[in-house]
């Protein structure tokens, strides 16, 4: 049994416990009813906007990680745990994408009720680590069908906790599913345009294994799923040779990382007489800023598909699938 699923089954064992979750999920009949809106905690803004969408003026998400954080490098403060013990709900990603909280979320599951998005997907749709042994890739959202498949489950759950809103969970849970299906096959279009001989996504990080699954593009991060890791000089030296044997001519930078590794690559690539640009920051492990357009899912991807598009050769409108976007091709 993998981590995830010990934790999972812990996080379950305290649901149980605090009365919220019996059986197949009904309230317990002493529970007093909860208070609306629901005060929900998310690790994550992009598990926050799930929750959102789907949950309405139900509920008042706060989402712990804000723009340009990153969750693998993560550590809760003494005020995020005060946010944490304060929810009726906490909301996170899973499969190890929220390490350093992992201890944090086991203990709170006695006290606060506490679910992984991630457990909504079918284990078979996983991607396998490529940086650690007996671990999924936690990054599921780049897949935008693989974070769709999530919605319904979500608010089923929340039904749990909000019985009297079960009909209108499970309809906006239908229509937001709906908005998702349109954004994949935007991305899917727009990327279908990039020449073959030009669909190599170099990245910060290897962030992006479902995205190429699901769109067609090879994928290659510089440093491992998580940026814990550190790449090494013959990593950067391989990256190198791969842009320049292949004449790509454009690599990204993450809204999460430091530039400091792609910045090297570039260099490197000169030093070999091969011009290597930025084709754009794209948004990994972290969404724009509250109240942007780029600060949802949907922009978020849209931001991304949009950019790497155009980066690469392909075609893509300048405002993206929306007209939305704040700076097309940046």
């Amino acid at each position: 049994m993998n981590t995830c699923s010990i934790v999972r089954r812990r996080l379950l064992a305290g649901l149980a416990a605090f009365g919220l979750l019996t059986g197949v999920g009904a309230v317990a009949g002493a529970q007093e009813p909860l208070q609306e809106p629901l005060n929900v905690v998310a690790t994550t803004a992009q598990v926050g906007d799930l929750v959102a969408n789907i949950a309405g003026d139900d509920v008042a998400v706060d989402a712990l990680m804000g723009p340009g954080v990153d969750p693998h490098l993560f550590q809760p403060a003494r005020s995020d745990i005060v946010r944490l013990t304060g929810a009726d709900l906490v909301v996170y990603n899973g499969l190890d994408l929220e390490g350093r909280m992992e201890d944090a979320l086991e203990r709170l599951s006695a006290q606060v009720p506490v679910i992984a998005v991630a457990d909504f997907i079918d284990p078979g749709r996983l991607m396998r680590s490529v940086t650690y042994a007996d671990a999924w890739d936690p990054h599921v959202w780049h897949d935008v069908r693989l974070w769709a498949a999530a919605a319904e489950p979500l608010a089923g759950e929340l039904a749990t906790l909000l019985p009297d809103s079960a009909t209108a969970l499970a309809e906006n849970a239908a229509v937001y599913s709906g908005e998702l299906r349109e954004l994949h096959e935007y991305v899917a279009g727009v990327l279908a345009t990039i020449p073959e001989d030009r669909r190599v996504l170099v990245t910060a990080h290897d962030a992006f294994g479902y995205f190429g699954q699901a769109y067609g593009l090879e994928v290659v991060g510089i440093q491992g799923i998580s940026t814990d890791s550190e790449a090494g000089l013959r990593r950067i030296e391989e990256i190198v040779d791969l842009l320049v044997t292949r004449e790509i001519a454009a690599v990204f930078v993450e809204t999460s990382v430091s530039e400091r590794n792609v910045a090297a690559l570039i260099e490197g690539a000169a030093a070999r007489g091969h011009t290597v640009a930025v084709g754009g920051t794209l948004y990994s492990d972290a969404m724009g800023q509250p109240g942007s357009y780029e600060g949802t899912y949907i922009g978020m991807i849209d931001h991304n598909a949009t950019v790497i598009a155009n980066a690469l050769g392909g075609q893509a409108p300048a405002g993206g699938m929306n007209g939305r976007l704040a700076v097309a091709g940046q």
